[in-house]
This record gives structure tokens, C-alpha cells and sequence, in this order.
């Protein structure tokens, strides 16, 4: 990318992928000490002098205004062809994975609350694990010189269907992805970093850990299928025991938003009486992870109803009129 310089990218995924890398120890820690630049040239995003193109798609907070369709759009939809609403995800793809995976658990997606013994229990129709890998497969082998985003549709009455462009290898079969195979990444750069960061396990294991997550929390296996050039993966929803199948299709918005609704109020109540309460406070009154806290506090943000004053360690929330 000869227009733009290390100083254009995102000094904040720097951070986050140091912070990733430390994690996942699969950077030296002498590296992550470096300079930005010394680390791009270390992940081979630097090519004589200039940068990239996956170092300025992974690292760069706007990718798309120089790369038509460098970004995810999130539909739901009541039927085939009725829109009910959608999202646009854009950003480093660091952000795009994450922002991602945030709008499908919180907004189009209902969790079915249960209890074990005083322990409450968030079950998904799509097991979390086996979304996220989809979403880093999608974003990682998108063909990104096609100008069409990576596609989420959502379904009312049940289905979950990703959509990113890009042929598969000569000679490749879905067969072939279900299988135990070579790595062969459309986008070996930005699957590398993906990689040094945690992000993925191993180059050529997608389609297996998808399959193992969705075995794993007994949900119907994905469908894959090669379609309009690229690669559609189809989520069918978990019967869970105790609920009817139409009650579980209602996917998501009478009963995410209720229960979603329910929390966020609880949470501005807490910051109304303690501005400086922590995340992991709030999770333990409210009996629910710390990521669920994080992400209705996201939302929170997004909605413009709370705003997080000074630093992480001793700031404080304050409510907005």
C-alpha cells in the first residue's frame, strides 16, 4: 500500500494484538518490545519499505476506503427476503472479529437462561466456539480484491448463514476442507498473524473445529457449500430440552431484548450507585460471565447511555441524560 505509512495504522491494534501475542506466546517477547514497524517487518507485513495490503487491512481503522468491501454486514431477517434490520461492521479486522461476534451474541441471537443448582446457565442456539471460528475463517480467506463484504444473515425462524467471497484451491472439495488436509490460506499473511496471536489454533483446522464445536454442544453439523464464488456455511439452531421448536425459532428479538433490557438497567442502576464498580462486580451480583457484562456494557457505550471516564484502572462510569 504506497499511500499509506505505519503512522496511519490503529496505534490501538498494535496494542491488542501485543496483548493477544502475550497470551498466546507464539511471538517472542523481544519482538513485542520493538517498534510498530520492526513488529509488521517481523510478521512479514513489510515488503521492500511499504506495507502490505493485510497489514493495512489487519491494522488500519478504516480498510475499506481503500479496499471496496473490507467489511461484514449483519442481516436478520423474518423470512427469505424481509429485512427486519442489519448492521455494518467496519474497522481493523481485529475489531471487524470482535464487533462481530458481539452483535451476533447480544442483538441477534437469544441466549436460553436456565440454572444449575444457585449457577445460572446462558445456552446459545450456535455454540459460540464454532461462530467464532467461522467468523475468523470468513475474514481470513476473503478474497479481498472482489469488493463484496463478508455476508451474515440471521433468520427468525432459525438458521445462521456466513457467506465470503473467494474460490477455493484447484482441485479443493468441501470434502476436502471436512477432512484432515494441508494448509493452503487464500491470505497466508493474515492468517499468520491471526495465528501469532491466538486467534486460531492451526492453519487448516477451521472446518474440523467448527464441526467438533457444534459435536461438542450437540447442535445440528453446519452445511457447507461452494455458492456465488465463494463459501456459505449454514448454522441450524439447538432444540433445547424443555423448550418447543417455535419458541427456540423466535431467535432473538422478544427474548434477547427483554432479557438484555433487563440487564442493562440493572447495570446503570450499579453505576448510579457505585461509579467506580468493576466488571467482575457486576457479574457476581448479577450471576452471569464477565464477557456477558462487557458485552451489555458495549452496548451500553453504543447506545450512548454510559461513558467510561479515564483510564481502566481508576476511572469511573458516568451516566448519560
Amino acid at each position: 500500500m504506497p499511500t499509506v505509512s505505519v503512522l496511519d495504522l490503529q496505534n490501538s491494534a498494535f496494542d491488542y494484538f501485543r496483548k493477544q501475542a502475550i497470551k498466546s506466546n507464539r511471538v517472542e517477547p523481544s519482538v513485542l518490545n520493538e517498534s510498530n514497524e520492526a513488529l509488521l517487518t517481523h510478521l512479514n507485513l513489510i515488503e521492500n519499505g511499504l506495507l502490505k495490503r493485510a497489514g493495512f487491512l489487519l491494522f488500519h481503522p478504516m480498510p475499506d476506503r481503500l479496499i471496496t468491501g473490507a467489511y461484514v454486514k449483519i442481516g436478520f431477517f423474518s423470512s427469505q427476503s424481509d429485512i427486519l434490520y442489519h448492521d455494518e461492521v467496519h474497522g481493523t479486522l481485529f475489531e471487524q472479529v470482535e464487533k462481530t461476534m458481539d452483535l451476533l451474541l447480544t442483538k441477534y441471537m437469544s441466549a436460553y437462561i436456565s440454572y444449575q443448582g444457585i449457577h445460572r446457565v446462558e445456552t446459545y442456539p450456535y455454540p459460540e466456539a464454532a461462530l467464532r471460528e467461522a467468523v475468523l475463517n470468513a475474514i481470513a480467506h476473503k478474497d479481498y480484491s472482489s469488493g463484496s463484504p463478508i455476508q451474515i444473515k440471521v433468520y427468525r425462524e432459525g438458521g445462521l448463514f456466513i457467506w465470503n467471497d473467494g474460490e477455493m484451491p484447484n482441485n479443493w472439495t468441501i470434502e476436502t476442507l471436512s477432512v484432515t488436509h494441508g494448509s493452503k490460506p487464500r491470505n497466508p499473511d493474515i492468517s499468520n498473524t491471526f495465528f501469532r496471536a491466538g486467534m486460531v489454533e492451526s492453519w487448516g483446522r477451521g472446518i474440523s473445529k467448527i464441526l467438533e464445536e457444534c459435536a461438542k454442544a450437540q447442535v445440528p453439523q453446519p452445511f457447507f457449500e461452494l455458492t456465488m464464488g465463494g463459501v456459505d456455511v449454514r448454522f441450524s439452531p439447538k432444540i433445547i430440552q424443555g423448550m418447543s421448536e417455535e419458541t427456540t425459532q423466535k431467535s432473538t428479538v422478544e427474548m434477547s431484548g427483554k432479557m438484555s433490557g433487563k440487564m442493562s438497567g440493572k447495570i446503570i442502576e450499579m453505576i448510579n450507585e457505585n461509579a467506580k464498580i468493576t466488571i467482575p462486580e457486576i457479574a457476581t451480583v448479577l450471576e452471569v460471565t464477565e464477557r456477558t457484562v462487557e458485552r451489555a456494557i458495549n452496548k451500553l457505550k453504543t447506545e450512548n447511555k454510559i461513558e467510561r471516564i479515564g483510564a481502566k484502572k481508576g476511572g469511573y462510569w458516568q451516566v448519560k441524560n
